[in-house]
């Protein structure tokens, strides 16, 4: 008998967007100032961790559905399946649920892992580092707010120890922890020093 996969989400609704009890909270977690929070918040994420229809901003990535589900669905499902990182499969906004929602239906974890989720655009396939206990609950709570995308991405931080960079405001250190060695090609560490500088002095430096 053949396995019927739900392609069921989470309601969409309007969203909690992050307040300052989001960050004084992830700085107490993180142990480090209130600016350091707001200027990674401001440098990792692009405004707004949701669309207009409530539900969180995605990215489907075919190269890692390919790589979950084995390579299975390539040949049936090119938009969806692909060996290789493709840019022109991705359609944008609202219609990167259409992607997903046909991956689930094939195989419903693996589609919630290949997806990048909310404000910081985490992989559903980090939901254990987040301290979820299943990739469905980690998409539960990307449906409920921003805080909660906060949450997940200082988490995420803790895991990798990054936390001791932020800490120290070492910020070459935390770019190329957490966005790899050619950090320095867009200036994240810079954008990050200035971002800084901007909550703590109200100047931009």
């Amino acid at each position: 008998m053949s396995i019927v996969m739900t392609t069921a989400l989470p309601a969409p609704h309007s969203p909690l967007r992050l307040s300052e009890g989001d960050f004084v909270r992830a700085a107490s977690l993180l142990s480090c100032e209130i600016a350091c929070v707001k200027a990674v918040t401001e440098v990792e994420s692009q405004g707004s961790g949701f669309l207009e229809s409530g539900r969180p901003k995605i990215l489907f990535e075919a190269h890692r559905f390919s790589a979950l589900t084995r390579h299975q669905y390539d040949d049936p499902h090119p938009n969806i399946s692909s060996r290789v990182w493709n840019r022109k499969l991705y359609r944008g906004g609202e219609s990167e649920y259409d992607r997903l929602g046909e991956a689930m239906a094939l195989d419903r974890t693996a589609a919630l892992s290949s997806a990048s989720w909310g404000m910081f655009q985490i992989m559903g396939s980090n939901y254990l580092a987040c301290g979820f206990p299943s990739v469905d609950d980690f998409v539960a709570a990307m449906f409920q707010g921003e805080g909660q995308h906060l949450d997940a991405f200082v988490a995420s931080i803790r895991g990798k120890r990054l936390d001791v960079a932020l800490r120290a405001r070492d910020w070459a250190a935390f770019a190329k922890g957490y966005n790899g060695a050619g950090y320095a090609e867009n200036n994240y560490d810079g954008r990050l020093s200035v971002a800084y500088q901007r909550f703590t002095t109200g100047v931009a430096a």
